[in-house]
C-alpha cells in the first residue's frame, strides 16, 4: 500500500502514526536521482536569488504551507503541529508566492534589503510513488541565514511535497511542486522574522 503525503505529516506529528508508516521506502535509482537533483537545483535557484526562475517550479494549485508547532506531552503529540485552517507561519498560493517575490525583488522590502546571504542544505530525501503518477516526497532541510554584518538565523525541518511529472521542455525541470508542508523543529522561532523561502 502507498502511503500518502498526508500519512507522512501524520507520522511527523504523533510518534504512535510513525510506527505505522514505514522508514524504509523503495524506488528505482533514476527517480530517486531526479528528485534529489531537482531539490538540489531548487536551492541553488534560491541561494541564489533568482526567484523567478524558482517560481516556475510551482504547480497553479500550488499550496505552500508551514504550520506552527506547540510543545505537548506524549498523550498530546497528535496535536503537536497545527492542521490546515489552524495557525500557520506561512500558508500561500500560487498568487501570494508571486506577490512575495515581487516584495522581495523591489529593493523597498526592509527586511531584505540588503538581501539575506543564504545556503540551504537538504537530506535525507525520501521519495514514493502515488497512484495518479506523482510522487510523495520527505526531505530534512537547514537554511543558514546571514543579515548584514553580524545577524545570523537557520531554520531546521522536514519538508513534504507532492511532485508532479512535468515536461521538461516545457520548464527545463522533470517536476512541478504541487504541495508543499514546512514542519520546522522549533515551537518558538528566535528569527525576528521569515523574510526568505523555506
Amino acid at each position: 500500500m502507498t502511503a500518502s503525503i498526508d500519512d507522512a505529516r501524520e507520522a511527523a506529528a504523533t510518534s504512535k502514526a510513525a510506527a505505522t508508516v514505514p522508514a524504509f521506502r523503495t524506488i528505482d535509482a533514476e527517480t530517486q536521482h531526479t528528485v534529489e537533483q531537482f531539490l538540489y537545483a531548487e536551492a541553488e535557484l534560491l541561494d541564489q536569488h533568482r526567484y523567478h526562475e524558482w517560481l516556475e517550479l510551482f504547480a497553479e494549485d500550488v499550496h505552500y504551507w508551514a504550520p506552527t508547532r506547540m510543545t505537548r506531552t506524549i498523550r498530546e503529540r497528535d496535536r503537536e503541529i497545527a492542521a490546515r485552517g489552524e495557525s500557520a507561519f506561512i500558508e500561500d498560493d500560487l498568487h501570494f508566492l508571486k506577490g512575495r517575490v515581487r516584495r522581495l525583488t523591489s529593493g523597498v522590502s526592509w527586511s531584505e534589503e540588503p538581501p539575506s546571504r543564504t545556503r540551504r542544505l537538504i537530506t535525507n530525501v525520501r521519495a514514493r510513488p502515488r497512484d495518479d503518477g506523482s510522487l510523495d516526497v520527505a526531505c530534512n532541510f537547514y537554511v543558514y541565514r546571514s543579515r548584514l554584518e553580524r545577524h545570523q538565523d537557520w531554520f531546521v525541518g522536514e519538508r513534504f511535497d507532492v511532485l508532479r511529472p512535468a515536461p521538461s521542455s516545457q520548464t527545463g525541470y522533470p517536476f512541478l511542486i504541487a504541495d508543499r508542508t514546512i514542519v520546522l523543529d522549533q515551537s518558538t522561532l528566535l528569527a525576528p522574522s521569515i523574510s526568505v523561502f523555506l
